[in-house]
């Protein structure tokens, strides 16, 4: 089975989560590529796509990529932000993308706390309506760790058992 690890990241916290999940698939027929990079999506069986959230969404390049994905792909989801772990903003980051996967199978999703560029908190700081969010954000500080990446790899695995066994593991009618 050929597997992309795709992902968007602008400071590095998904990367990083990218590096680990793509370190535990343990196939020879794997790539590890920042989207822009991403070819011959149709040579792949399972594509696992990883972006930061921003905006409590999915970044536009993100989006395009999702949408360029053929049909029939088995798709993992990874994203890294500053909220919250199963938090509302991230979980509302992961049904956008998924909206944008209609015919795919979503074989799981997977977050995880990244640090949060310090300007856009100290710009969230001095409006009100955004402090708590600003605070919240301040406490992904030294994220992702290793117990994070740790659970990355953890994550790849289960995602690789369901892709190999569970062949149509969850089908978004789209």
């Amino acid at each position: 089975m050929n597997i992309l690890v795709a992902y968007y990241s602008e400071t590095g916290n998904t990367r990083k989560v990218a590096e680990s999940i793509f370190a535990s698939l343990r196939h020879t027929g794997k790539k590890l590529l920042p989207i822009d990079q991403a070819e011959d999506l149709e040579a792949y069986a399972l594509i696992f796509c990883g972006f930061p959230v921003q905006h409590h969404s999915v970044p536009a390049r993100m989006v395009h990529f999702l949408r360029s994905i053929p049909k029939g792909k088995q798709i993992a989801l990874f994203a890294t932000h500053g909220s919250l772990r199963g938090g509302e903003k991230a979980l509302g980051a992961f049904f956008a993308a998924i909206s944008q996967l209609p015919g795919q199978t979503i074989v799981g999703t997977f977050g995880c706390r990244g640090q949060v560029k310090p300007q856009l908190i100290d710009e969230w700081m001095e409006a009100p309506q955004h402090q708590a969010w600003a605070r919240e954000a301040q406490s992904a500080n030294g994220h992702p760790d290793a117990a994070d990446l740790q659970d990355a790899r953890e994550f790849a695995e289960t995602m690789l058992y369901a892709a190999e066994h569970i062949h149509g593991s969850v089908k978004n009618p789209g």
